[in-house]
């Protein structure tokens, strides 16, 4: 199998596995609150990272580090992984999946618009299109296609969602900062991030046993979501000579979601959320447009 095939086998393997996640959110959630699901999830993705950099014999980059690095990995592991997944998995909470997986998806059109003032890039016609159509899409998923009485099925819920696609871009926009191996600067993210975790579970929340459902679920959105398919889709971005290719992947994972919420999670699939799905993507397309 040449590098371009296997390439394309990682990408669609991250992008399968992105799409099950909405509904091991909303799953996992019916047994433990945010913070609980925060806790263990991102303590069993620590893991699959240390296990990661065993493998590849790199642990040892953890401890060579310069204080500014390890500054820095201080502030992005408050973004995230605890400011990002501590409100999105809040807004899961209030929403049914079908509305907060789509709305979390305009984080890209967010990040584009951060980006002008903190890394001083133009913005163009195609930003402003791509706002325009991508937010009618938000307006008509949080309506349930009533988009002119604005009565949204639960305004707090959909105000975290999109404030996750703020935090989720400023991660970014400060990870390019980071000039680390990405496994490395992640796992110590991960790592700096953990004090912030459970001082809030400890003073939010309740010391119990976690159900053995919630657990399962935490074991498998650590395990995937926040660490595998980081891994799974660097490689497909490493090995690809076509990264356009790759990264238009990404925009397959909402449309199959909708299929494992309406199988898994039991929701009934609006035609909103489906027509809201697809202005915010065709606003995601406008982009790209040259």
């Amino acid at each position: 199998m040449n590098s371009n095939r296997r390439a394309l086998l990682f990408g669609l393997s991250a992008v399968l596995l992105w799409s099950t996640v909405a509904s091991a959110f909303k799953l996992s959630l019916r047994y433990l609150s945010p913070i609980e699901l925060l806790l263990y999830s991102g303590s069993f993705s620590t893991l699959l990272l240390a296990t990661i950099l065993l493998y590849q014999r790199k642990f040892n980059l953890v401890f060579g580090c310069s204080r500014q690095e390890y500054l820095l990995s201080l502030g992005l592991g408050l973004l995230s992984p605890f400011l990002y997944y501590l409100i999105l998995f809040k807004a899961y909470d209030l929403l049914p999946a079908q509305q907060a997986q789509p709305l979390n998806y305009t984080w890209a059109i967010t990040l584009s618009l951060l980006a002008v003032p903190l890394l001083k890039q133009k913005i163009h016609w195609q930003q402003w299109l791509a706002l325009v159509v991508s937010y009618c899409g938000v307006v008509v998923i949080s309506t349930e296609g009533n988009p002119f009485r604005l009565q949204f099925t639960d305004p707090f819920g959909v105000f975290l969602a999109l404030i996750s696609t703020i935090v989720w871009s400023l991660y970014w926009i400060y990870n390019t900062l980071d000039r680390r191996d990405p496994i490395v600067g992640l796992f110590v993210n991960f790592l700096f991030s953990f004090p912030f975790v459970f001082g809030y579970y400890l003073l939010t929340t309740e010391l119990r046993i976690p159900p053995g459902q919630g657990l399962l679920g935490a074991a498998y959105i650590g395990t995937f979501e926040m660490g595998a398919c980081f891994v799974l889709w660097l490689l497909a971005m490493k090995l690809t000579d076509n990264t356009a290719r790759i990264s238009n992947l990404i925009f397959l994972s909402p449309f199959i979601s909708l299929v494992f919420i309406y199988f898994l999670v039991g929701e009934k699939i609006l035609p909103a959320t489906f027509i809201g799905l697809i202005l915010i993507v065709a606003g995601l397309l406008c982009q790209r447009i040259k």
